[in-house]
Parts: C-alpha cells; sequence; structure tokens
C-alpha cells in the first residue's frame, strides 16, 4: 500500500521542473509527473490522482496556470501551490481568487517546498487558523478520507478505509494498517471524534476498529488480520448491531 503523498509538478521550464522533482523525491514525496502544459493537467490529474499540485503560474500555451488552477478546482478540487516570478499586482490579484494554498516565490530552497506542502496539507485538514508551519509538529491532520501524520521528518498520508484498528497508548494512539503501524500524537478519544462513525466502532476501552475489516467475532474479541482484538462485553451487542447493518 503506497503512503507516499503523490504530487504534480506543472512547469514550462523543464530544467526547474526537473530540479522541483528531484527537491520533491528526495523530501519523500511521490511526483506523478512533470507537465509543461496546463492542457495536460486534467487527463494526468484524472488517471494519476496527486494529493498536491505545484503550479507555475506564467505558463506558456493556451493556458496559463491560474485558467488551470481554476479547471482544476472545478473538476477535482486538488490543493494548489503556486510558484511566481515577479508576477504584477493584477496577475497576483487573479491568482487570489483560485483560493491557492501556498505561494512560492522563485527563486526558492527546498526548505520553501518543504513549509509550502506542510501548510498545504495543515490548510486541508482545516486545523491551521494562521500561516505559521511548526516543523517539530508531531500533530496529524485528519481529513473526510486520509489522514497526514509526519513519519521521519516527511508528511505521509494513511487512507481512512486502509486504517484495521487504533489502539490506545496513553495519550497517544497507534494505528493498524496492513503491515504498518503509526504512532499519533492524539488520544484514542479524539481519534474516535474524527473517524467516520458509520465505519468505526470503539468496542473496548483501549480499542478503536473498522467494522469492515472485522473477519470474526468470538465471545471476548474480534479478529481483525492476524490480531486478536479484546471485545468488552458491554459493547459487543452494538458491535453485532452495526455489523448486521454492513
Amino acid at each position: 500500500m503506497d503512503n507516499s503523498i503523490k504530487i504534480l509538478v506543472v512547469e514550462d521550464e523543464m530544467i526547474i521542473g526537473a530540479n522541483i522533482s528531484i527537491q520533491l523525491t528526495e523530501l519523500g514525496y511521490e511526483v506523478t509527473g512533470v507537465l509543461p502544459r496546463g492542457e495536460e493537467v486534467l487527463n494526468h490529474a484524472k488517471e494519476n490522482r496527486p494529493d498536491i499540485i505545484i503550479l507555475d503560474i506564467n505558463l506558456k500555451g493556451k493556458m496559463d496556470g491560474i485558467e488551470t488552477a481554476a479547471l482544476v478546482e472545478q473538476h477535482f478540487q486538488i490543493p494548489v501551490i503556486y510558484l511566481t516570478a515577479n508576477s504584477d499586482d493584477a496577475t497576483f490579484n487573479r491568482a487570489k481568487t483560485t483560493r491557492p494554498a501556498a505561494f512560492i516565490a522563485k527563486p526558492f530552497k527546498q526548505l520553501d517546498l518543504k513549509r509550502a506542502i506542510e501548510l498545504t496539507i495543515s490548510r486541508m485538514a482545516g486545523q491551521q487558523t494562521d500561516t505559521t508551519v511548526h516543523e517539530d509538529s508531531e500533530q496529524p491532520f485528519i481529513l473526510s478520507d486520509r489522514i497526514f501524520v509526519r513519519v521521519k521528518e516527511k508528511m505521509v498520508k494513511i487512507m481512512i478505509a486502509d486504517i484495521l484498528c487504533v489502539e490506545a497508548d496513553r495519550n497517544y494512539s497507534r494505528i493498524f494498517t496492513t503491515g504498518k503501524e503509526y504512532l499519533l500524537s492524539l488520544t484514542l478519544k479524539m481519534i474516535e471524534e474524527k473517524l467516520p462513525g458509520n465505519l468505526f466502532m470503539r468496542i473496548h476501552r483501549s480499542w478503536l476498529v473498522n467494522l469492515q475489516q472485522i473477519e470474526a467475532v468470538g465471545e471476548d474479541f474480534v479478529m481483525i488480520g492476524n490480531r486478536k482484538i479484546p471485545l468488552s462485553e458491554a459493547l459487543k451487542p452494538d458491535l453485532l448491531r452495526h455489523i448486521q447493518k454492513l
């Protein structure tokens, strides 16, 4: 299961585009492509589903970056980070109407890319009210269908549907997916409040499970994969009712 954040680069100066691609790869992100024209973006987005698009405002061709961003918002609502190079006020004001997640001014450093991406993720989650990004923050960002969490100095995504179960670990929570485990700086109660209630259920004071991943229900446990998870006697009837509705 691929948990890399996917980023599309749209830049008509191919040397710059290649440089951005290299820097993103070094940061641990997956580059789905480097495109020189806005006209190519919609087809690419449909086939590859990037999480973020880094887009030069001053593209050559039939569409500039602003027109391209407007189409992306209309069809996919993928967040856009603009690349700018001395844009005039009129162009900048046009760009703002497309509600970009961030701007990066040319020339830029790898740290600028890193901060812009993390700012974009935080804005996607609606959990940051200003433009400050704390590089040492361990707070995950939970969206409707995915979670972004920091792992070894980079942000990775966990698709909510891929979560098997969540275990309380004092003030932290451990998320288990197939073959992987993530430690989040949120209590189990906070995780439970943010995950969809029709898909996840607390079955024990220390465990939250994905109802669609349950393989068997025993007298005092459930099986998910090869994991035996304790089941509270008081919560078992409610669990069985939920399973019957699936």
